[in-house]
């Protein structure tokens, strides 16, 4: 053993615990005994209190086997009192400085600290709800090709008394009709209750000179002939549907009066749609 281990005070401490310890071996029947010894209670450690303390006032139990050297070594080497534990004493608040306060009581000056990061936290979550909200949505509107589709302004100066324009609206075709005084008084005039589909001419135009229908027929689809037929309106020549000069049907398979769609007039102008 050498002279620095010799010399060492945790050396020395393990030394005397070790002699006291020897002096309780015996011999009885040719057999070596040793019996242990309890210095004091088991150990405890208490708030406040040093670990050099207890192994002064007896909270250590140490047995006198092969194996108390490194046993009480290292009781010796927790009982360093020379390490500094940081104080942040001068960074709390008065008020849970105490270890004995209760949470209650110091609650209050820190409630606000509480209120604002709840309302913060809520507030982000709105903000990202509202923001998840709107993207989907925009999503599932319609493109920006569709939206220049959803109207037409057409000028009614450009169509002629007693001819039929054909627009193209939302991919389907659109009759606009300048009628003259002769097929008013003819429309107005036909007995309502004679047809298969009976709506009365004053209520399928806004203005008497302009008929507005969607050109489609109502029987499969086709696309009907402007200014031909038996009435003078329109007609489909794939099943020989009839239609007069405000679009309602007068012979002809077809069920229904042409489709009349939402317009209004604009000084010059017709918006549809």
């Amino acid at each position: 053993m050498n002279v620095v281990a010799k010399s060492s005070p945790f050396f020395k401490a393990t030394l005397n615990v070790i002699n006291v310890g020897a002096k309780e071996v015996n011999h009885q029947g040719g057999k070596l005994h040793r019996k242990k010894i309890i210095v004091a209670s088991p150990v405890r450690r208490t708030l406040g209190c040093s670990l050099a303390k207890d192994l002064l006032n007896g909270p250590v139990a140490i047995s006198s086997t092969i194996g108390v050297n490194s046993k009480v070594s290292q009781q010796i080497r927790l009982a360093h009192t020379d390490i500094r534990i940081p104080d942040f004493d001068d960074y709390r608040r008065p008020s849970v400085k105490s270890p004995y306060a209760k949470s209650k009581e110091s609650a209050p000056g820190r409630q606000s600290v509480s209120y604002i990061t709840a309302l913060g936290t809520s507030v982000v979550g709105l903000y990202t709800a509202k923001a998840f909200v709107t993207d989907l949505l925009s999503t599932m509107s319609a493109s920006a090709d569709v939206l220049a589709m959803a109207k037409i302004e057409v000028k009614l100066d450009s169509i002629p008394e007693g001819k039929s324009a054909v627009f193209k609206w939302r991919g389907k075709p659109l009759f606009i009709r300048h009628r003259t005084a002769t097929e008013i008084e003819r429309e107005a005039a036909v007995d309502v209750g004679s047809l298969r589909d009976p709506e009365a001419d004053s209520v399928r135009v806004k203005n008497p000179e302009w008929l507005i229908v969607i050109g489609v027929c109502t029987h499969l689809g086709c696309v009907p002939i402007a200014n031909a037929g038996e009435f003078g309106g329109y007609y489909c020549p794939c099943h020989g549907s009839h239609y007069d000069a405000s679009g309602r049907i007068r012979k002809g398979p077809a069920p229904l009066n042409l489709e009349v769609p939402q317009y209004e007039f604009q000084d010059d102008l017709v918006v549809v749609g």
